[in-house]
């Protein structure tokens, strides 16, 4: 496989793999790894599939100890400054955060690596007919130039975010199509994140906000001063959810992201 670091040669068909990144593309195509850190074994979205997968430590740090006592075949990280260290254990693979743009792009290159083309081809053709089915539904009740802005907001901070860094992005202006303002746009998807002042919310605020907060509700959003005045909250169309449900980005949670938003702009969660 051609990677960051050159030309690596991998096992036709691993076996046991050590995943630090990606696990939502590799269970989508039936693979199940032998370790992973404990902060991805979390994910709401598939932690179900990884009932005894073992922890291989922090998640950017993981243990070396405890990668090679699993005797991995394949590492798979997004780490690229732990290749030095990891591919002394077993062929590593690294796919720095943000160089597969979508679902199709990792479900293809991990159908490659893997030797399932055919799998990832249909994980893919059922993932584009329910994006589509979402799409179709949300573009019937939501006007077409309405815009939308993806943001996180913890005790006095606030972000805003592009379509490949989740939160949100991806469901939103990926999968539905949607567009940020105008006026900030190119900025939001060419940085992907930038931190807001209480004076450039209101510039960044898009006809429908969809928020990560773990303490705040919409309410609390209703009866705040400065996000209170937002046209957006005004009108109720604001999502609130939290971090754990917002920040994955694989394939297998941007379509269930997608399912749940596409239920909210239409009104079946309203």
């Amino acid at each position: 496989m051609t990677t960051v670091n050159g030309d690596i040669e991998v096992p036709a068909a691993p076996k046991r793999i050590v995943a630090e990144e990606y696990l939502g593309s590799l269970i989508a195509l039936d693979t199940i790894p032998v370790g992973a850190p404990g902060l991805t074994l979390e994910n709401m979205y598939f932690k179900e599939f990884l009932t005894g997968v073992a922890d291989t430590g922090t998640y950017g740090k993981m243990s070396p100890e405890n990668i090679i006592a699993l005797n991995p075949d394949l590492i798979i990280s997004g780490n690229a400054d732990s290749y030095a260290a990891l591919s002394q254990i077993a062929p590593t693979v690294i796919v720095p955060y943000g160089d597969l743009k979508n679902a199709h792009e990792e479900l293809t290159y991990f159908g490659k690596l893997l030797g399932k083309e055919q799998e990832a081809a249909a994980w893919l053709a059922d993932y584009d007919k329910r994006i589509a089915d979402a799409k179709a539904r949300v573009d019937a009740a939501i006007p077409a130039g309405a815009t939308f802005s993806i943001l996180e907001h913890a005790d006095k901070s606030t972000w805003v975010y592009g379509d490949n860094f989740g939160r949100g992005g991806q469901p939103i202006y990926q999968s539905l199509g949607r567009k940020p303002p105008a006026g900030v746009a190119a900025e939001i998807m060419e940085k992907q994140w930038a931190e807001l002042s209480a004076e450039t919310l209101a510039k960044y605020a898009g006809d429908y906000l969809v928020i990560t907060d773990n303490t705040w509700t919409a309410q609390d959003f209703q009866a705040d001063p400065i996000w209170g005045s937002l046209p957006a909250v005004k009108n109720g169309k604001i999502y609130v959810w939290k971090e754990e449900r917002s920040w994955y980005y694989d394939p297998i949670a941007v379509l269930a992201q997608t399912e749940e938003l596409a239920d909210w702009l239409t009104g079946a969660q309203q």
